[in-house]
């Protein structure tokens, strides 16, 4: 054979298959070989793209607990240097890969958990571990062990690491900022579900009463047009008659929105009336009439209000009816089990004050699957406790989205990018003001409107055709009983 050929022969045989550099084919070796404290690395691979590695691994923290996590890592040279740690959305039990993808190719190197609940949320019947994860250890130790894989592959830590979800996203956000100050120095909490536990008993207020006396899509409709026409006076032009962008209300005017719904839609009879009346008032102790979580929100969806009740199961068994579940003992029992793991209602959030954490929470105000009472509250009792509003808006901000609803809404649906947002705040000290959301259309951005951050709100300046912010009123929703949110534990 010609010793020119064997030469060509042996320089090809220099290069790894599958056009893999020899530098970054030492890298998955390295990653292969990385020892995960009660956990186990399943897949190290390269994105089809070559741009890109994506390890697979498993965490086994305790028995019963077996806990999904994927971490996906840019190319050196395209890593921003930046950790990221993704939230996920219902009772979890999977990880969305699509979601990675974006901030993968942005340059974070990215994390997302199925947080414990794989392959769905009967995995949580009767098994303590998972209501654990589910509640926040399988979030933190994603977080633990992603720094891990992020140092063995660039050689270093990440500079600084933001966290961003909603939803139940949005409580694994503030469970971090809660329980493990030092894991993240920027989190984004959009319609964060963090009352868990009593949402979850607003679900099955909502459901016991709808299975009596359901709606039809008619007149749920007929209810939200009667909600945005009585609170129109209360609003600037764009949200007038369309949308409801501060739902906070009195009984008089549930009871004249009832009184208006019927008048337009002779469909809703007396029951209806009887049934709207529970509704929007919310689900309160059978014995004591204690506040457990509040009612739907005017101008938002009574049918997406109920449904979510594997939490019931988790605690009452597969087989259990639910409609016989009562709101005396039983929910005792269930906010026993299940509040101390789940619920991120701990408002000392000095530790991730002091060092530097930057926080940005959102809720909706036509959101009726995580309705905006909680966070209000919360965010009051957080500046109850740490001693004023400008202190908490120093390092916590909170804005209330006009028209939102639980993904699109008739107002603002499309919010501004929050992970923008906190990111820029923790890294440049300037904390954000005016949010612009959008209302989206066929594709299209047909408005926008500026977003203050709470108390401040929306107003409208007729005279230069902008918006502006005015001034806002403080709380205006019911506590929920302080026994419904009892002490987190681990």
């Amino acid at each position: 054979m010609n010793p020119r050929f064997l030469s060509i022969a042996a320089l090809l045989s220099c290069f790894p298959v599958l056009g893999e550099t020899p530098r970054n084919d030492a890298k998955l070796t390295n990653l292969r070989a990385l020892k995960i404290d009660q956990g186990t690395i399943s897949t190290v691979e390269r994105d089809p793209s070559a741009t890109k590695t994506i390890v697979k691994l498993v965490l086994n923290p305790a028995k019963g607990s077996n806990i999904n996590v994927e971490v996906w890592l840019p190319d050196a040279e395209k890593w921003n240097a930046r950790f990221l740690g993704l939230g996920n959305g219902g009772a979890a039990g999977r990880i969305n890969s699509g979601s990675l993808s974006g901030p993968s190719s942005a340059g974070y190197a990215v994390a997302a958990t199925d947080m414990g609940t794989a392959p769905n949320s009967d995995s949580g019947i009767g098994n303590e571990e998972v209501w654990k994860d589910f509640g926040f250890r399988a979030t933190h130790l994603m977080t633990v062990v992603g720094k891990q894989i992020v140092k063995a592959y660039y050689g270093k830590d990440p500079e600084l690491s933001y966290f961003s979800g909603g939803s139940t996203g949005g409580q694994q956000a503030l469970q971090e900022a809660q329980r493990y100050p030092e894991d993240y120095d920027g989190i984004a909490a959009a319609v964060a579900a963090h009352c868990r536990t009593p949402l979850h008993a607003y679900f099955l207020w909502n459901e016991q009463i709808l299975k009596k006396c359901p709606f039809t899509k008619s007149q749920d409709a007929s209810v939200i047009a009667a909600a945005n026409e009585f609170m129109a006076s209360r609003e600037i032009t764009i949200a007038a008659g369309k949308f409801v962008s501060d739902p906070r209300c009195t009984s008089k005017d549930i009871e004249a929105v009832i009184a208006l719904a019927r008048k337009k839609d002779a469909t809703l009879t007396d029951e209806h009336a009887a049934a709207l009346k529970k509704l929007f008032d919310g689900p309160r102790h059978a014995v004591t009439g204690e506040r457990i979580f509040n009612g739907i929100p005017l101008g938002s969806s009574i049918e997406a209000s109920h449904g979510h009740l594997y939490l019931f199961q988790w605690v009452f068994g597969k087989d259990k009816n639910l409609a016989d579940l009562n709101f005396g003992t039983d929910i005792d029992t269930y906010t026993a089990k299940l509040a101390p793991y789940l619920n991120a209602e701990n408002t000392d959030l000095s530790a991730f004050f002091k060092r530097g954490g930057k926080l940005i929470m959102t809720l909706g105000t036509a959101d009726s699957v995580v309705p905006y009472h909680a966070s209000i509250d919360y965010y009051e009792r957080v500046i109850e406790r740490l001693g004023g509003l400008d202190k908490v808006q120093s390092f916590f901000r909170f804005y209330v989205v006009p028209g939102l609803a639980h993904g699109g809404g008739p107002g603002i649906n499309q919010p501004p990018n929050l992970l923008d947002a906190v990111r820029a705040w923790r890294e440049t000290g300037t904390a954000p003001f005016a949010l612009t959301g959008r209302h989206v259309e066929n594709g299209k951005s047909s408005w926008e409107m500026t977003i203050y951050p709470y108390p401040t709100q929306t107003g409208w300046n007729a005279a230069t055709s902008s918006f502006e912010s005015v001034k806002g009123k403080r709380g205006g929703v019911e506590r929920i009983a302080e026994r419904f949110r009892p002490a987190a534990k681990g």
